[in-house]
């Protein structure tokens, strides 16, 4: 019953965090946008916090921000990929590789 409960929990408390932090989001553009833009850009006005939320979301469709690395994909197998490779490596073979890249980068 207490696993049921914990997931039920977060099935509530992630989509609300996520407002929460949109909502966060737009309130620091739009305070952001009328502090230095009105001032620094002639004929700039300011904007009301639902125009903020506005601009995150075009912001968003325009750029695609907002996933992370690869596109919301948290794949850190490259890491171990290099490792393995160096590990099935002969010592000839290391010595070139690590020869190339000290080339490459001029150390």
């Amino acid at each position: 019953m207490n696993n049921a409960f914990n997931k039920r929990r977060k099935f509530i408390l992630f989509p609300l965090a996520g407002l929460a932090f949109a909502a966060l989001a737009g309130w620091i553009v739009m305070l952001l946008w009328n502090a230095i833009l009105p001032g620094l850009i002639v004929g700039v006005g300011t904007i009301t916090y639902f125009k903020s939320i506005g601009l995150l979301i075009l912001c968003r469709i325009l750029f695609g921000g907002f996933k992370g690395p690869r596109g919301g994909q948290h794949n850190f197998r490259g890491r171990n990929t290099w490792k393995e490779k160096m590990m099935n490596m002969s010592d000839e073979e290391k010595a070139a590789f690590k020869a190339e890249w000290k080339a490459r980068c001029g150390r």
